[in-house]
């Protein structure tokens, strides 16, 4: 049996290989005829194995000056800190948000000013994380955040591509062989990963815990799914 010749996938990238002694030479790119579309996915759940960790504060009053001097006074308390148990990979410590705006009466007129600052503990040991946190006094708990780190999502990618490539070419053969043909040659092929987290449920104290307790902030990580997609055509032959 022979297929009509279809349109081919815009590329992500080319390979130009045999995929093994079932498979002829690649053909030339302007023979278009009985090409298949094929699709295949590799899935690897892992771990989470970075933690985020926001901790936060706001302030409030009739001079911007004031309010400003009190959330870097808040933050320089905090950062004296984190700065002392910083290890690279484990726990880096870096500032996030910072703003001050402007709050306006009935009038319309400015009444006051309101302003947030933010501090984030990342890393992958979770203890060494949490329990710094416990001791920041000048800033409350925000939010927790789990993920992956680069070196476990890299490893995971990996994994998860080899898996699809071999479903891929395994689906090729398959293909073909279903309508006559004894074999394929790989014309083009792109491929794509995504991350999907299952969303971890972290246990954290209650704000008003976490202004006045220097005890670790309790946290569970979750799992998460790394998917890569290999996607393209095929000359069966």
């Amino acid at each position: 049996m022979k297929l009509n010749a279809v349109s081919s996938l815009a590329l992500a990238c080319v390979f130009a290989v045999s995929t093994g002694s079932a498979l002829s030479q690649n053909v030339p790119p302007g023979n278009l005829q009985n090409v298949a579309q094929i699709s295949a996915s590799g899935t690897v759940e892992v771990q989470q194995d970075l933690l985020s960790l926001s901790l936060t504060t706001a302030r409030d009053g009739v001079d911007a000056s004031v309010v400003e001097n009190q959330l870097k006074q808040a933050l320089d308390e905090a950062l004296a800190i984190a700065r002392v148990s910083a290890l690279p990979g484990q726990m880096d410590v870096r500032t996030g948000s910072f703003g001050l705006y402007p709050r306006y009466g009935k009038e319309g007129k400015i009444s006051g000013w309101q302003g947030s600052t933010e501090l984030i503990l990342e890393g992958r040991d979770f203890s060494h994380i949490t329990s710094t946190a416990g001791k920041i006094q000048s800033l409350t708990l925000g939010s927790v955040n789990f993920g992956l780190s680069r070196e476990q999502r890299s490893k995971v990618q990996s994994e998860a591509q080899a898996l699809a490539i071999e479903r891929f070419k395994a689906k090729a053969l398959e293909v073909s062989r279903a309508f006559g043909f004894s074999g394929y040659a790989l014309r083009e092929v792109a491929v794509n990963s995504n991350d999907m987290d299952n969303l971890p449920r972290p246990r954290v104290m209650s704000m008003a815990k976490a202004e006045t307790s220097a005890a670790t902030v309790p946290v569970e990580a979750g799992k998460s799914t790394v998917q890569v997609t290999v996607s393209g055509a095929v000359q069966m032959q």
